[in-house]
């Protein structure tokens, strides 16, 4: 089977592209390289079954020339970072870039396409851990926002063009060539001033986080086990830390002492940025129900996370 990665030299995208490859699919991926790069394929880039396209989902003849005699679509190129302000960016890159991938499917009779969605979907959700069925669905951030745009053009396309799809909302992951988020702008502030460690907000912020092989074992799992048109399924792990917690982890695997941790206050009640979701845990039963569990729990997945980013780092 041969299938494609938007976005595979990406975060998430290139854990996903080494366990395709892993278990024997060709592989094609689409990244224009603006957050995403080269080294996290060093290993796909020497597979005989894989093949890079520099290319952008906002242009159609780049989705063509990718999509083109593939069986299913992952679809993981976005822009990742929710504090952006521009809201453009997130119309052309997530909503614009998806509506590009789904007319090349139809284009070219590609069936299956399953979607990196966000738990920013849920806003400030009143039920906590939240399921897929909560409603109501009020993102709070033009990313949140632009992932719901997303799922909701995916569901249409399912529905009215025999397409099938799952959205995947993801927790916060975090693992290996992680190069945005907390506990990677911890990791740079401190190798910067290793005696004082700003933290965004009120340090009282509390979210799910979980290791990126669980994701992509999880995204994996429900490809292959979900035999709706559509679904959509919560991926994180079953409890939560706090932003306090992760830079203190931070700080003692990076072995300083005497840290000065001070928070800003933040915005709207202790957020770190307007958008932050300030309390997020998924309800991941509907997942466990079909059999699959998370390895590593939030805890565990920060401490991986910091350790192998800071060897990373180390060797450059």
């Amino acid at each position: 089977m041969k299938v494609l990665v938007t976005g595979g030299a990406g975060f998430i995208g290139s854990h996903l592209v080494d366990r395709l490859l892993a278990e024997g699919y060709e592989v094609v991926c689409l990244d224009n390289l603006t957050s995403g790069t080269t080294d996290n394929l060093k290993h796909a880039l020497k597979h005989r079954n894989f093949r890079l396209i520099k290319g952008d989902i906002r242009r159609t003849r780049d989705v063509w020339k990718a999509v083109k005699d593939c069986d299913t679509v992952f679809h993981y190129a976005a822009n990742p970072e929710v504090r952006i302000g521009i809201p453009r960016v997130h119309f052309e890159n997530n909503i614009l870039g998806t509506f590009i991938v789904l007319e090349a499917m139809r284009k070219y009779d590609v069936r299956n396409i399953v979607f990196a969605s966000s738990s920013t979907v849920y806003g400030d959700a009143k039920v906590m851990p939240t399921p897929e069925n909560y409603t109501p669905l009020e993102p709070i951030s033009v990313y949140g926002a632009s992932k719901l745009a997303c799922e909701s053009l995916i569901s249409s396309y399912v529905h009215t063009y025999g397409l099938r799809g799952l959205s995947l909302r993801y927790a916060n992951i975090v693992g290996p060539r992680l190069r945005h988020g907390v506990i990677y702008d911890f990791i740079m502030k401190l190798k910067r001033n290793p005696r004082r460690l700003e933290i965004l907000g009120d340090g009282t912020q509390r979210k799910s986080y979980l290791y990126v092989t669980d994701a992509v074992d999880a995204t994996i799992f429900l490809w292959r086990s979900v035999e709706k048109e559509y679904d959509v399924f919560n991926i994180g792990s079953e409890d939560s830390v706090s932003v306090m917690d992760i830079a203190k982890i931070v700080v003692d695997k990076m072995g300083l002492k005497n840290v000065e941790l001070y928070t800003t206050g933040g915005v709207d009640g202790g957020r770190g940025w307007k958008g932050d979701v300030k309390y997020m845990l998924l309800s991941v039963q509907k997942l466990r129900k079909l059999g699959w569990t998370p390895k590593h729990n939030s805890r565990e997945s920060v401490e991986l996370t910091v350790t192998s980013l800071l060897e990373e780092l180390e060797t450059g």
